[in-house]
């Protein structure tokens, strides 16, 4: 018995693909950095060519995830108190992929912070 490939699945799939998005944004801003400090325009833009609405708006659709999920496991803990939720079980799993996603939120900001003070310690 064989497993495929994992892919992104779930409320995860966005925040992977601004994960991406943002390795590429960290590389493109250091090769930007080392085209200002010298180096040749040809090497310091190789294989970078996608623009910044790209990632802004992988990462407005993650945030917009991440608060629909919490949105959602909100009412169905408020119906699992009020009695008027049949299945506990729904409320159980919309509160994990939402606690889920926002660990991953938070991780993928820090890392974001990490990239950009690496790049802003960069000497020219």
């Amino acid at each position: 018995m064989s497993i495929g490939p994992v892919g992104a699945v779930g409320p995860v799939g966005p925040l992977l693909g601004a994960a991406t998005s943002a390795i590429t944004s960290a590389a493109s801003a250091a090769s930007a950095a080392s085209a200002v400090s010298g180096a040749s325009s040809a090497t310091a833009t190789s294989g970078v060519t996608r623009s910044g609405g790209d990632f802004a708006a992988s990462l407005t659709g993650a945030v917009d995830n991440l608060q629909q999920l919490q949105s959602t496991s909100n009412q169905l803990a408020v119906q699992a108190v009020t009695g008027s939720l049949d299945d506990i079980h729904a409320a159980t799993i919309a509160a994990t992929r939402a606690q889920v996603t926002l660990e991953v939120a938070s991780a993928l900001r820090n890392k974001g912070i990490d990239a950009f003070n690496e790049i802003m310690r960069m000497q020219a």
